[in-house]
């Protein structure tokens, strides 16, 4: 993963939500970045279910929030409106966003699972590997004000 520190690269994409364009709000607003291995999965709904579940929460520091993995569009529209994520799940098919946050991947379970947030300058204020607790996020988003 990149370090804390490090200013955080821009990429545009798909989602569920249409293109996403993270330059449009770097520097602008915080960016909650779940990089998670796969839909449907026990661990991965349960996180991203925290996320949506923490939706206002969320919205107090105006964070973009945003689920990431190699999944196909229409594999994160079914997993998406399923469990009625309000938040888009970007598509990473070529794993270039992956491979621009340097995420590391895990034998036979592809990408590994982390969270990055990006401050409002633009720089990653915090990132950790595994499902991380909904308040320890919050927490940095805090800080980073």
């Amino acid at each position: 993963m990149l370090s804390i520190g490090s200013i955080a690269p821009s990429f545009e994409a798909d989602s569920t939500r249409g293109t996403i364009n993270l330059q449009h709000y770097l520097g602008k607003q915080p960016i909650v970045l779940i990089f998670y291995p796969k839909d449907e999965t026990p661990i991965c709904t349960k996180q991203l279910c925290a996320a949506r579940d923490s939706a206002s929460q969320y919205a107090e520091f105006n964070a973009l929030v945003l689920g990431i993995n190699p999944g196909t569009l229409e594999e994160h529209r079914q997993f998406s409106q399923k469990f009625l994520y309000d938040f888009p799940l970007v598509s990473d098919t070529n794993e270039r966003i992956r491979q621009l946050f340097d995420v590391g991947k895990i034998f036979l379970l592809g990408q590994q699972r982390c969270v990055i947030v990006i401050g409002i300058k633009g720089d990653i204020i915090y990132a950790k590997k595994g499902n991380r607790p909904t308040a320890e996020i919050l927490n940095a988003l805090k800080q980073g004000r």
